[in-house]
């Protein structure tokens, strides 16, 4: 059993056999299997991140002052 993370998150696989010489992708991924769970896992994850907001990007520099000002009018406070 192996535990693998990535940027996109963690899944555990079961190494079935080992390779003396580095193969094409196809030949690699009969070497080993995902498990169930770990498949589940990483379903569910992939759910929550598409239902989750998306993140704004932070603006590169600081409101100016007439940004400012038209950012207090909109939330009310003058």
């Amino acid at each position: 059993m192996l535990k693998v993370t990535n940027g996109t998150g963690e899944f555990v696989i079961e190494v079935a056999m080992l390779s003396d010489v580095r193969g094409p992708a196809i030949v690699a991924q009969t070497l080993y299997r995902e498990t169930e769970a770990s498949r589940e896992a990483r379903a569910r994850a992939a759910a929550e991140r598409k239902l989750a907001p998306a993140v704004q990007p932070l603006p590169l520099s600081k409101p100016s002052k007439r940004n400012r000002r038209q950012m207090e009018r909109l939330r009310g406070r003058i």
